[in-house]
């Protein structure tokens, strides 16, 4: 064995005997009714898990929907309120912020003590209530379209990171894969279906009416949530088999399943902020480049209704609201098709692995013995987890890049319509992989903390967003769209070399955090002892 083996089992070896929370979320619970006593992740069947992860897509789906479906109104709005875009824009930038602002506050209580189910409830009913305040609001009180657009982002952005965090505490890693994939497409229907939603309702039932429908929408997922999502965090429910505190109970009992006991149930995790995740150089080596990519994204779908309408002046509002089916009708697919290969990649990698382990295994017994949890796995120098995830990333990234770049010289040129929709389709496929497979990567790197790596993520993506598009319309009028495009195209690619070197060298990183848990560990079983010893 080598040294580096050596080091690296040590420190397995202590982060087990100290139950460190990483380590402990991700392992496998015994079934205490299975006679075999096959070790199982979640006691939800796989149709129950499907249940599961629709029910957080159509939660996630809220996020965007309320951002997108409010962009026709702008113009309307304006002109109720007698204040000028700048000032009704205002309130989109509001938004944004809190959209990254607000999931770094909710995702570390619902990944620590009070779980899914009691978050869900409360940003829901915050989104509900600040939805029915807007559609009541006076047009003498811009102050309060203000305020209450920040108690709407809120409620709404964190659904996000929530129901990332559900997917991980039932999900395996084999298959977190194809259930990230299919949770995705809620969150891209939104700004595909939401500028078509919101013009057709301000135009035909007028600007209130885009709230009450958000109010309702919201609302009818609230009592599904109500109703039957049982509690899902591992802390508290263990592979979902402990039964929760009474008030986290759902109304109506989810699936059939038996009751676990205490033993069973991971160690709680202290408050953690979620900033902390980028002293990891991988997280950084990965969301950098990732919220470069999403705030180009970005760029290209605020400027669908703006260019569109100054190339083809012959569309209408409503025509311009559909022309958005085209890079949410590439998402779409895009997320279901990378998600099976996501998990096909994954199981490729763990087969080679067990097989290299097994080989490795026969002349050494000792080796044999020492069995691995998923989590153990992945953090093993000698997993490939950086090729099985990112792999695909050059090749969905150049797509992105060369459509995004002829994007924008198709506009400035002026071809028929049907150039830019096609690309805009392709640079949303290619947007919804990278996106999938960069967020299943640092999940996989962090499986206890799925709502916060979610809200980190979510906050660069926000924050780089909303900077780009502020400076795009000047940039755009400055230089004319082809050259606007080169120049997001050449930041991605200016920043990919960060996602290359993690994946080659992406396992060091593992290795040392895998050190320095031990370490720690060790200095608290240390601690212990003392503690032990001075009053036995």
């Amino acid at each position: 064995m080598s040294k580096v083996d050596k080091n690296v089992d040590a420190g397995h070896s202590v982060v087990n005997r100290e139950v460190v929370e990483l380590d402990k979320s991700e392992k496998p619970l015994k079934a205490s009714n299975d006679a075999e006593k096959a070790e199982r992740y979640s006691v939800y069947s796989k149709r129950e898990k499907w249940f599961l992860v629709s029910l957080a897509s159509l939660s996630a789906l809220l996020s965007p929907l309320t951002a997108n479906i409010y962009f026709p109104a702008l113009p309307v709005l304006s002109t109720q309120f007698h204040k000028s875009l700048e000032l009704i824009n205002l309130t989109v930038t509001s938004y944004m912020v809190f959209q990254g602002i607000a999931p770094a506050f909710w995702a570390p209580i619902a990944d620590r003590y009070y779980g899914r189910r009691l978050v869900f409830i409360m940003c829901l009913s915050t989104l509900s209530l600040s939805c029915v305040g807007l559609a009541l609001t006076p047009t003498n009180a811009y102050w309060l379209l203000l305020l209450l657009r920040c108690f709407q982002a809120a409620g709404s952005a964190s659904t996000v990171a929530i129901s990332a965090g559900l997917i991980v505490d039932i999900a395996e890693p084999a298959e977190r894969g194809g259930f990230l994939g299919v949770y995705s497409l809620g969150p891209m229907a939104g700004p595909a279906f939401g500028p078509i939603i919101g013009g057709a309702l301000s135009g035909s039932l007028g600007w209130r009416a885009i709230f009450w429908f958000m109010c309702i929408f919201a609302g009818c997922v609230l009592v599904v949530i109500i109703l039957v999502l049982p509690e899902t965090l591992r802390s508290l429910v263990g592979d979902g088999s402990i039964p929760p505190p009474r008030f986290l109970r759902p109304v109506i009992r989810f699936g059939n399943y038996t009751t676990g006991n205490n033993s069973q149930r991971p160690p709680k995790k202290p408050w953690a902020n979620p900033a902390r995740l980028f002293v990891n150089p991988d997280v950084v080596l990965i969301l950098l480049p990732n919220a470069v990519v999403c705030a180009v994204y970005y760029g290209v779908s605020t400027t669908i209704s703006i260019l569109f309408q100054q190339k083809y002046p012959f569309l209408t509002q409503t025509d311009i609201g559909l022309c958005y089916i085209a890079i949410g009708g590439g998402c779409i697919p895009g997320s279901y098709v990378n998600g099976k290969l996501l998990d096909r990649h994954y199981k490729a990698a763990e087969r080679e692995y067990k097989a290299k382990k097994a080989e490795s295994a026969s002349g050494n017994p000792e080796e044999s013995e020492k069995p691995r949890s998923p989590f153990e796995q992945k953090m093993d120098v000698n997993f490939p987890l950086e090729r099985a995830r990112l792999q695909m990333i050059p090749y969905n990234l150049a797509v992105f890049v060369a459509c995004t770049v002829g994007y924008g010289w198709s506009l400035e040129a002026g071809v028929h319509i049907s150039v830019p929709l096609i690309l805009s389709f392709f640079i949303g496929w290619s947007f919804i992989a990278i996106m999938n497979i960069s967020q299943t990567f640092i999940m996989d790197l962090f499986p206890t903390q799925g709502s916060s790596i979610t809200a980190s993520n979510n906050l660069i993506r926000c924050t780089s967003g909303a900077a780009l598009v502020a400076v795009e319309q000047l940039i755009i009028d400055a230089i004319n769209p082809g050259w606007t495009f080169v120049i997001f195209g050449g930041l991605c690619v200016v920043l990919y070399p960060m996602m290359h070197y993690e994946m080659i060298n992406g396992h060091k990183f593992r290795e040392r955090r895998m050190k320095r848990l031990a370490e720690k560990a060790r200095k608290e079983a240390e601690t212990e002892a003392e503690k032990a010893k001075q009053n036995p």
